[in-house]
């Protein structure tokens, strides 16, 4: 919609009309005037439209659900936001698993492994698999976070793995809308990192 700004007669325009921009500078006292331009689309900017787009249609479906409505609006009420606007940036931004930190596991029962997980609004929940490397699994469990929200997550092993063994360990975390983030990581027990 075009503005009109008007000292005497005219003093200037901003918007468009038809192909053609104005903009107001008004405390320069002049009116800038260019041609739109039209550019074709890279597929980059087209697969980010679509993002968006699915980003929308998800928080928008997942509303409709009384419970996760209820939980988006208590994370709008703490950001003075809106619950649409928590669930679309939940929709559009993937949790990641930061790191992995085995600096105190030993391959012995009950040794930590603490895992850094980050999103917008938190992860529901975050399980390791460790496995040997002809692909045996040795264990696989959920771990706990510290504190909710934080985004430091431990993981207490259960089985005993020999010192110097080469394994895989696996991360995966889910958040609230349900989008995977996935880690994996090729230590040797009990060596200093």
């Amino acid at each position: 919609m075009t503005k009109v700004r008007f000292h005497g007669p005219i003093a200037g325009f901003s918007g468009a009309m038809g192909e053609m921009v104005f903009a107001d500078q008004e405390k320069k006292g002049r009116t800038l005037a260019y041609m739109k331009k039209h550019y074709e689309r890279s597929q980059a900017q087209l697969d980010q439209c679509n993002r968006f787009t699915e980003a929308a249609q998800d928080a928008q479906a997942a509303l409709e659900d009384p419970a996760v409505r209820a939980f988006y609006e208590g994370i709008a009420e703490e950001r003075d936001s809106d619950a649409y606007k928590v669930a679309f940036t939940d929709f559009l931004v993937a949790p990641k698993i930061k790191s992995i930190d085995l600096s105190q596991y030993k391959g012995h029962v009950g040794d930590p492994i603490k895992i850094r997980a980050t999103d917008d609004i938190g992860l529901t929940s975050v399980d390791v698999t460790l496995t040997a490397t002809d692909g045996t699994q040795i264990e696989t469990g959920s771990a706990l976070e510290r504190g909710a929200r934080t985004g430091i997550w431990i993981y207490t092993a259960t089985a005993p793995v020999a010192l110097g063994s080469d394994i895989f360990v696996e991360v995966v975390g889910y958040d609230h809308a349900g989008i995977k983030a996935q880690r994996t990581e090729n230590p040797r027990v009990g060596a200093d990192e």
